[in-house]
């Protein structure tokens, strides 16, 4: 029997910042090894985890059963812990002669120093050892001032920018991601130029601990030997990280997450009023999938801020609903009278 531990690697990063899209690639690119998964989504809609069994290595409906895939879809991973994690981890240690990594990919709301933490409990400090965290930074995001300090290369964009507010929970959160790091990956930055990613790094390694290394990337393309094999055993040095939230009740009161379904006919018109709405609201990410008339691909749709994305991921399957759902994540979030607002846009 193996006794020996698993490493986990930690996946962190705010919303949008390419979390899945570098687990995809790592995946797919596993040369052999055997990576067990955990998927942490904050919403109703497992969404990441379904593109994640899209991903054609093996990650399909049957995951959950075949220790490929687990999906907790009750909120912030380090909150759910003890009710959804700790058995999870059980069942994952059991099966330690079939597994070489695991790899968790946090919600992009959550606080990653709570879960490292939970690796000290006995229980998962003689089965597990973290290997490393690893945060995963939009760097045009950090460019343009969202959820950065004041480095000189962007300080007055920030100042430009009569929306930041620099005492938000968020700005903290982006923060406390990057004072538990192993590893920062530095990400889409292509098509940035040299002075402004400069500048984004010179913000991270300002929130980092010292002789983090930066690792610059985009679509997740990330050797294997970068992000697993680091031995950091981060469980035994993770109390010395200082945090924002170091003193406070891990609590996520301050984010919402609702549902709504629509009746979607036209894509434009749908990006247009989710752009609309954003700006009338503090909404921090939407994501979601969409049936479009005649259309038999499955629409996916993704926003961070006002930056929008969509996408054909996969056609619809025959024993699916062909239906638009829609989660919106934020701050005093009305179900009903989001619904209503988006229904009204899309009949203009």
């Amino acid at each position: 029997m193996n006794l020996q531990k698993i490493p986990a690697t930690i996946v962190t990063g705010f919303l949008g910042s390419g979390k899945t899209t570098l687990l995809r690639k790592l995946l797919t690119n596993a040369q052999g090894l055997r990576i067990a998964v955990i998927v942490n989504e904050f919403g109703e809609l497992g969404i990441d985890g379904e593109l994640l069994r899209g991903c054609g290595i093996g990650c399909d409906e049957n995951g959950e059963e075949n220790g490929q895939l687990f999906e907790l879809a009750n909120g912030c991973l380090c909150c759910t812990v003890q009710e959804e994690f700790a058995p999870v981890m059980e069942l994952l240690a059991a099966r330690r002669d079939q597994i070489d990594y695991l790899v968790i990919e946090t919600s992009g709301l959550a606080l990653p120093k709570p879960l490292v933490q939970a690796f000290q409990w006995p229980a998962l400090r003689n089965a597990f050892t973290v290997d490393a965290v690893i945060t995963v930074v939009d760097a045009p995001a950090v460019a343009a001032g969202d959820f950065a300090d004041d480095p000189v290369a962007v300080d007055a964009q920030r100042r430009a920018d009569e929306n930041l507010d620099h005492d938000s929970p968020l700005h903290e959160l982006f923060e406390d991601q990057l004072a538990t790091a192993d590893l920062v990956i530095v990400h889409k930055v292509d098509g940035m130029d040299a002075v402004a990613l400069e500048a984004v790094e010179a913000t991270v390694r300002a929130e980092a601990p010292a002789g983090v290394k930066l690792v610059r990337a985009s679509h997740g393309d990330v050797p294997l030997d970068v992000l697993l094999g680091l031995q950091r055993a981060v469980e035994d040095v993770i109390d010395e990280r200082k945090t924002h939230h170091d003193d406070e009740d891990h609590d996520h009161d301050a984010f919402d997450s609702v549902s709504v379904a629509l009746n979607v006919t036209d894509r434009a018109r749908l990006l247009a009023a989710l752009m609309a709405l954003v700006q009338r609201h503090e909404i921090y990410r939407v994501k979601g999938f969409v049936a479009l008339p005649g259309a038999a691909m499955r629409l996916v749709v993704q926003g961070v801020g006002q930056r929008f994305d969509s996408y054909f991921d996969r056609a619809w399957r025959a024993d699916e609903p062909r239906a638009t759902r829609l989660v919106l994540i934020g701050d005093h979030l009305d179900a009903a009278g989001l619904l209503s607002e988006l229904q009204a846009e899309l009949t203009r």
